[in-house]
């Protein structure tokens, strides 16, 4: 059997690992790599390392786009195998890349005004709607705990990640020429005793696993004080009359926000302002989030049982209209604006930042992981000049940081989780989807509990199991 990493190698994102085996290819996610434009681009047009037409089959952790947002691009260049998924990540999915291919026509259209003026050729989108159409025939969903034969040699069983709705830990069981071989993907772990979803469920133990390391050296605050912060940060709004503004992924992220501030509101730890949540996409997901009760832990299913509703409550506008996102930028404060996407690198949360960075007295409050070269990541790091749509931006607003929303696990949660395998019968651990400096130290920490062989791989990297 031959592994391949071709995305989210020392980076985390674009996750995508080849599988070659008894004449059968076939990829672990087909995500889409985000960054610097021009890069990112390039990277996510081409598929140097194999031909699209070529592959058998695709197993999809979750709907994240940087794990599933390259889909179309793969069906639009070849692909005609089956994608294989949770029946949530499929519905998900059938939101999320339509989303995608419009915001992608929309920022490229609004690119391409400036290019022609400069003389330069027009961008074009990697795919478009026609292309997410096409790529939704080819889903075939599957039920966590169901294992399904891919083909004579190949089984999978999906298990709950715990990580946005209908995310899946990958066990799959291969039979190479009589030698039954079983290889565990993570995806994206998220974190136990987090709301909403259920904790992430250990697959069986494996031979070899490819593990996420977002992050490997890091530690979240504790989850307990969410509440609080959120409710500090909404009181330092009311007396500035800021806005907050808020980058944040439209599945997942968004409906914990929303369940974390009804808890805030209803508890009276802070006095309720208007909340906007300025996605289209953030709407539809939070319907497909109230069809999939199967994914809720007890607490958000009690809830439920009550007639209450988690993600909606009073003062909460969901804005689907452009002309309503435009007037948002005439509303004096306090208010909070939560658009995507969560490393502010596409979609409406552009413009909203366009318009508030340069105030002192609002807030910007960063609720999730952003990658290296991301508009997000330059707004944590607190560069004093950012770029938006090309132009230059002072960053003036008060940046927070809050660390106890992640989706992601922490280095504690990572290592729990690993520790839970047999380390005898396990014999390399490959960490992807992290920087190599969270890498590095999620490697050490393992190695210290009795894993002997961890491996971060680069790009293009291939290993013979």
């Amino acid at each position: 059997m031959e592994l391949k990493f071709i995305g989210a190698a020392r980076t985390v994102t674009g996750s995508m690992h080849l599988v070659k085996v008894n004449g059968t290819t076939f990829l672990l996610d087909c995500g889409m790599y985000q960054g610097k434009r021009k890069l990112a681009y390039e990277i996510n047009k081409n598929f140097e390392d194999f031909d699209p037409a070529e592959i058998d089959f695709v197993i999809l952790s979750h709907a994240h786009i940087d794990h599933a947002g390259n889909l179309p691009n793969l069906v639009k260049r070849g692909f005609k195998g089956n994608i294989y998924s949770t029946f949530a990540t499929r519905d998900l999915c059938s939101v999320m890349l339509k989303d995608s291919a419009y915001i992608q026509e929309k920022d490229i259209e609004f690119v391409n005004k400036k290019r022609k003026k400069n003389g330069q050729n027009p961008f074009t989108p990697l795919y478009t709607l026609k292309d997410v159409e096409q790529t939704m025939e080819q889903f075939v969903g599957i039920n966590y705990h169901q294992e399904v034969e891919l083909t004579d040699d190949i089984r999978v069983t999906f298990f709950d990640a715990g990580h946005i709705l209908g995310s899946a830990v990958v066990s799959l069981l291969i039979n190479e020429k009589g030698r039954l071989v079983s290889l565990g993907f993570s995806g994206d772990l998220g974190r136990p005793n987090m709301p909403i979803l259920k904790d992430p469920e250990k697959i069986p133990d494996c031979d070899f696993l490819i593990c996420e390391s977002t992050y490997g050296g890091r530690f979240h605050d504790n989850a307990e004080n969410t509440e609080q912060k959120l409710a500090d940060v909404i009181t330092k709004a009311i007396k500035r009359k800021a806005k907050i503004i808020v980058p944040s992924f439209s599945v997942g992220r968004t409906q914990e926000i929303v369940y974390w501030l009804n808890n805030v509101f209803e508890k009276n730890l802070a006095q309720r302002i208007p909340i906007y949540v300025d996605s289209p996409l953030s709407v539809n997901a939070t319907d497909i989030f109230r069809l999939h009760t199967e994914c809720f832990d007890n607490e958000i299913s009690q809830f439920i049982l009550h007639h209450k509703d988690p993600f909606g409550f009073s003062k909460l506008t969901y804005i689907k209209d452009v002309e309503e996102s435009k007037r948002l930028n005439s509303i004096e404060g306090p208010c909070m604006i939560l658009a995507s996407s969560g490393m502010a690198e596409a979609g409406r949360i552009l413009h909203h930042l366009a318009n508030n960075i340069e105030n002192e007295n609002n807030i910007i409050l960063i609720v999730g992981y952003s990658a290296e070269n991301t508009l997000g990541r330059k707004i944590v790091e607190r560069e004093p000049v950012v770029k938006i749509f090309g132009d230059q931006y002072e960053l003036k607003a008060e940046v927070i940081v809050m660390n106890s929303l992640s989706a992601h696990a922490d280095s504690n949660e990572l290592i729990s989780y690993c520790d839970q395998f047999d380390k005898s019968r396990m014999q390399k651990i490959f960490l992807v989807h992290g920087d190599q400096d969270q890498q590095e130290k999620l490697s050490n920490r393992l190695k210290s509990l009795g894993f002997e062989d961890i491996v971060i791989p680069e790009k293009g990297n291939v290993f013979c199991l």
